[in-house]
């Protein structure tokens, strides 16, 4: 479980290392501690709990330079964070984004699920509800920020905000999904495979602390 904060300052080290050509290709795959984030030109008003709900709930507020509106994360939900130069994957942003959705879909398949995208609306469905949201930015040609996809997450929590600033959307989980629990190990391996796959990119897995800074 790792602090947002520590994280989101490590992505910005990766970005310059990668940018200066100090490290390849990176994916972060992780959880995060309870935390609701809003991206740029996010609306502070879609956090509907109040600041005293937050804190009892020990949840921080972060305001980030990903594109994207509110989104929660927090313990059971697996964030991706690709570090990528985009300019040796021929990917523009948007070829970038459906990449990952396509990423997503192909792992919520190998688990039973039917997920799905929908056109103009970034992210992934299964249904009508939603079980992965996406928000990324580019910085010199090198993406960060990601994708979150819940996997067992507590979904009251996502309560206390308009997921993505869409007020119609329901968020669903794949534990909900499946009716029955799942860890995010058997998600992860099986997403870091179809990341390398989709996105050509050879993965070797390491802890936060071995990475190469």
């Amino acid at each position: 479980m790792e602090p947002y904060d520590r994280i989101w300052e490590l992505q910005h080290r990766l970005v310059k290392a990668r940018q200066e050509n100090r490290v390849d290709d990176i994916l972060l795959l992780l959880e995060h501690e309870a935390v609701i984030t809003v991206g740029r030109g996010g609306d502070p008003s879609h956090i509907l709990a109040s600041a005293h709900q937050l804190q009892k709930a020990s949840i921080q507020v972060y305001r980030i330079e990903r594109g994207g509106d509110v989104t929660y994360h927090g313990p059971g939900q697996l964030v991706g964070y690709p570090i990528l130069y985009l300019e040796a994957h021929r990917l523009g942003i948007s070829d970038y984004m459906h990449a990952l959705e396509r990423i997503l879909i192909r792992t919520l398949s190998d688990f039973g699920l039917a997920a799905h995208r929908r056109s103009g609306i970034i992210g992934v469905w299964v249904g009508e509800h939603k079980i992965a949201a996406l928000g990324a930015r580019v910085q010199r040609g090198v993406t960060y920020h990601g994708f979150a996809l819940n996997v067992a997450p507590n979904l009251a929590h996502f309560e206390l905000i308009v997921p993505c600033g869409l007020t119609d959307v329901q968020v669903t989980s794949m534990e909900q999904e499946l009716g029955r629990p799942i860890s995010t190990q058997p998600v992860r391996e099986r997403l870091m495979w179809h990341f390398g796959q989709v996105l050509a990119v050879p993965l070797q897995e390491t802890s936060l602390t071995e990475l190469p800074l």
